[in-house]
């Protein structure tokens, strides 16, 4: 391990130079017209794979976007396996008007009072967090100039469909559940808890998709002429949406707390010890004052609580000026933030029971199943996890925390699912880094740190098992 730490340490500056190379490829995956851009991508990592050592390389193609798979299976039978999972695809840059650079032109500089960072989209999500792992293997294959050793088998996952859904990746899984068999899954595509802040997240929410329409009359009517006596469907979306939540925040939707895990009296203890500052938190961004579920604060509503939030709303007039219409119809989006133990067909299925139940007669209802995750909670006193653990620690000098984040990852379900395996969430990206923003960015220290944190839990988890 120590050969593997210095070896990173002396390449390091090349580390950051190949990463650029990849943040220069537009693998933007729900664009079809990046299609040739995201095969570029996959076939770059692949050769890269193939150069730090890795065997069994290969890019795997789908009915969508390809997946890359390499190993390194030396370690022999009786050390554990590690599946690395990362992706190479990254969110659309828009609007570009907003980017200070290029967004596939990376940039090193310093930003909002942090230390240097290499600004490009993608560079925090997920490529400059997906690549450590990648330099942290070759920290282990190259440490003494002619072929070392890792302490475990290792296995890369890498897709590159992840920001458009992952939608070929679970059945990939499933036929090739031997190929990808392991006794831990590692993610690197969260965050720490603040800069200097060592955390580990344990615990994700999952998410509920929808998208409800009311239509009314056939055409849009004018308002002067047909006003007062034909019902608005956005008048009447207005009032639906107004009931989903009552007066302490809760969501009023019939049921929908039925399945939650209350939290425990150990984790509300460590929310309160995290070294959080509400009025920080509001002014960065520009909010006069937090609003949660009555009893909770800003953090456990944040990562322990489920949530149901309008993601966008639709309907009527949207130019300049005035146009005194009176809309067919009304359309709005929304998300569920789910927590364990409950599920997406469920939650979904109840709020389309609101609906149906509260639309009006004089309206059709259209309700549609967009996109739903599995929340994940993870034991802390895993073997995995404590390794993971140990390996922060060796490098911030301080015990990481342990915690809840609001997101979702739904691959980490999948995993469990499909494969029986635990996931380790070790992120190293922040709040700050603008992740599906304009100048999205990755602290250069981080990369590094990260980096020294897998090399170390590499061995660590090796010792435990």
């Amino acid at each position: 391990m120590e050969d593997a730490l210095r070896y990173a340490d002396d390449h390091q500056d090349r580390f950051t130079g190949e990463l650029e190379e990849l943040l220069r490829i537009p693998s933007i995956s729900t664009d079809p017209e990046y299609a040739d851009d995201v095969q570029q991508a996959a076939n770059w990592l692949a050769s890269h794979l193939r150069s730090v050592g890795l065997a069994g390389v290969e890019v795997c193609q789908t009915d969508g976007h390809p997946i890359v798979y390499g190993e390194d299976l030396r370690a022999g039978e009786e050390a554990p396996t590690v599946l690395v999972y990362g992706h190479y695809d990254v969110q659309p840059p828009d609007p570009l008007e907003l980017w200070d650079s290029p967004p596939f032109e990376p940039t090193r500089q310093n930003g909002d009072g942090h230390a240097e960072a290499i600004y490009a989209r993608g560079a925090c999500d997920d490529k400059g967090q997906m690549f450590m792992h990648v330099k942290a293997a070759e920290s282990y294959l190259a440490a003494d100039g002619e072929g070392g050793a890792l302490p475990v088998n290792l296995k890369f996952l890498i897709e590159g469909e992840e920001e458009s859904g992952s939608v070929h990746l679970a059945p990939f899984i499933e036929d090739h559940k031997d190929r990808l068999d392991a006794d831990v899954v590692l993610i690197s595509d969260t965050g720490m808890f603040a800069e200097g802040v060592p955390s580990i997240t344990y615990g994700l929410r999952g998410l509920a998709y929808v998208e409800v329409t009311l239509t009314g009359p056939e055409r849009d009517l004018h308002s002067g002429l047909f006003g007062g006596a034909v019902e608005n469907p956005a008048n009447a979306l207005a009032r639906l949406i107004a009931g989903l939540h009552d007066a302490d925040h809760r969501v009023a939707v019939e049921g929908f707390y039925d399945d939650v895990q209350d939290l425990t009296d150990e984790e509300r203890q460590t929310f309160q010890k995290l070294p959080f500052d509400e009025a920080d938190w509001r002014e960065e961004i520009s909010l006069k004052e937090s609003k949660t579920e009555a009893g909770y604060g800003v953090l456990e509503a944040v990562g322990a609580r489920p949530t149901l939030d309008v993601n966008g709303l639709a309907s009527g007039y949207q130019g300049e000026g005035a146009k005194t219409v009176l809309p067919a119809k009304a359309s709005a989006k929304i998300s569920c933030r789910l927590v364990p133990d409950q599920t997406p067909d469920d939650i979904a299925a109840k709020l389309e029971r609101y609906f149906e139940k509260h639309v009006p007669s004089t309206m059709r209802l259209e309700f549609e199943r967009l996109h739903g995750g599995q929340p994940a909670l993870i034991d802390t006193e895993s073997d995995a996890m404590q390794a993971a653990a140990d390996a922060m620690e060796g490098v911030y000098g301080r015990r990481p925390f342990f915690t809840r984040e609001g997101g979702t990852i739904p691959v980490v379900a999948d995993f469990k699912n499909l494969l029986g395996l635990d996931t380790v969430l070790m992120g190293f990206g922040l709040e700050s880094d603008a992740i599906h923003s304009p100048n999205e960015h990755f602290g250069l220290g981080r990369f590094r740190e990260g980096i020294q944190s897998i090399i170390r839990f590499h061995q660590r988890y090796a010792e435990r098992r």
